[in-house]
């Protein structure tokens, strides 16, 4: 297993880790929860960048990578709706615009066509992430309220132009 898979699997494994550090509740559970969603998402940032410079992309980085930055990203989302901290909508929404897409590129690979990840699929990625470390924080709730707004409006605008880009895969069925 080459060193970018074993960073996914790495991220696979933290995901139940931050999740019980969250339920566990010491003192500090937030903080050491926050600090294993950092290290689990760089993992993300770094398994990507090495597998395209020294060319080491595999079958199992294709489908284990994004399955473990949505798993990571549920978690952190299914937290938040658990303690009051972002209304069950929008993460039905970010689950939704998952298997939308997931469902779009499986039909597109049965058709021996690849739909790589676009331009606003990794602003939203980025602005998603960026937004759960801040939700962490003790932020004011005008913050809180526009990272939901900012995850939402990014996840819905991507999806969107995941189908416009690619209607004709949809058109073809």
């Amino acid at each position: 297993m080459n060193l970018p898979n074993k960073l996914t699997l790495l991220r696979i494994i933290l995901i139940p880790v931050f999740m019980v550090v969250l339920y566990w509740g010491f003192p500090g559970a937030s903080w050491a929860a926050l600090a294993i969603f950092i290290i689990a998402s760089l993992t993300d940032l770094l398994d990507g960048k090495i597998a395209r410079k020294y060319n080491l992309v595999t079958d199992f980085g294709k489908f284990a990578d994004p399955l473990a930055d949505k798993m990571l990203v549920t978690a952190a989302m299914l937290w938040f709706v658990e303690i009051g901290q972002m209304p069950a909508w929008a993460l039905l929404i970010v689950i939704c615009r998952e298997f939308a897409v997931s469902g779009l590129r499986m039909i597109a690979a049965d058709k021996g066509r690849v739909i790589a990840a676009g331009w606003s699929g990794k602003v939203k990625t980025a602005a998603t992430m960026v937004c759960i470390v801040l939700m962490f924080l003790p932020i004011p709730p005008i913050v809180n309220t526009i990272c939901v707004w900012v995850i939402t409006l990014t996840t819905l605008y991507s999806g969107v132009e995941y189908f416009m880009k690619n209607k004709d895969v949809i058109q073809s069925v």
